[in-house]
């Protein structure tokens, strides 16, 4: 019989169980425990632990771990809290998600395209005043972040007729994509961007990247949509170049603390659109699916599924 399979979370009791049974169903043929459940056997035979958000002090009472596979795209709570020395990492990569974030992307591309927070405030103003029509190939995207899910979403944008500007940090190619990277490349598609679109990792690096500084190389009048983490964007810095009217439009799904506290300056901004972290949740079918497989392939072949790069922190 296969070693147990621990699922470690901070979800709730009901969330974690629905996972646990989805992902059991795909694998009859495996002992998925949650770790509460879990015997001292269990929990010292376990090279497998499925996980979210778990408690670091969990994770280390399974001291035989081979991998961990996490039920999240964004791994950096994971690393930051389990340590350099903790068992090699799997991150969620899966398909839908990247469908569903490019969606996302487009969709609240279009709301910036096609003016609608400025009818927002007509109409709160009782103000019949019709904007000149913008075409999508008159506004050049940018993207930072061309992993899975920028690729998806450059994509997506170009089949839809934005013309499309990419970073990274090291160099990619991408067919029908203007590629840049380095901070020479960042300087130029912040200059060049009517709509700023934000899907990098945070990473040490990317904490604080648009700052002051870069946010000042931003078009007059460009919008921003930051899909990747809060921690990313500066928050004095982009209530600043809101105010000054550099930045004309701020759409926010991610924040340092969420839920966002009422006493944030964003709620009421004028300037910003306030989102409930929803442009790319995880499906459970879909990311179930693709665990399973994982771990399948595993027990078959004895190969781990690529993992992340701790240094790198994705």
């Amino acid at each position: 019989m296969s070693r147990p399979i621990a699922i470690v979370t901070r979800l709730d009791a009901a969330e974690e169980m629905e996972w646990r049974d989805q992902i059991a169903a795909l694998l009859p043929e495996e002992r998925i425990i949650p770790f509460r459940d879990m015997s001292a056997d269990d929990r010292s035979e376990a090279e497998i632990a499925i996980v979210a958000n778990p408690d670091p002090t969990d994770v280390a009472a399974l001291p035989g771990l081979v991998w961990i596979h996490s039920l999240w795209a964004g791994v950096e709570r994971l690393v930051s809290e389990l340590g350099a020395g903790a068992a090699p990492i799997v991150r969620l990569v899966d398909p839908e998600l990247s469908r569903v974030m490019a969606e996302a992307v487009l969709a609240w591309t279009y709301y910036l395209q096609r003016d609608m927070p400025l009818y927002r405030r007509r109409q709160s103003e009782m103000l019949w005043q019709p904007q000149a029509y913008r075409p999508p190939s008159t506004v050049r995207m940018g993207l930072l972040g061309l992993g899975a899910l920028g690729t998806a979403a450059a994509r997506r944008l170009t089949e839809a007729g934005f013309p499309v500007s990419g970073w990274s940090r090291s160099a990619k190619s991408i067919d029908g994509i203007d590629c840049l990277h380095g901070e020479e490349g960042l300087r130029q598609i912040l200059a060049q961007s009517d709509i700023l679109v934000c899907l990098l990792p945070l990473t040490a690096d990317t904490v604080g990247l648009l700052d002051a500084e870069r946010l000042g190389l931003l078009k007059q009048g460009a919008s921003l949509i930051n899909f990747a983490r809060g921690r990313i964007v500066t928050t004095p810095a982009l209530l600043a170049s809101l105010d000054e009217g550099r930045l004309a439009h701020a759409v926010l799904d991610v924040f340092e603390q969420e839920p966002l506290p009422e006493s944030s300056p964003f709620w009421d901004h004028p300037g910003i659109t306030v989102l409930p972290h929803i442009s790319a949740p995880t499906d459970l079918q879909s990311a179930s699916r693709i665990v399973a497989d994982n771990i399948r392939s595993y027990r078959q072949t004895g190969a781990i599924p690529r993992t992340i790069d701790i240094a790198r922190g994705y």
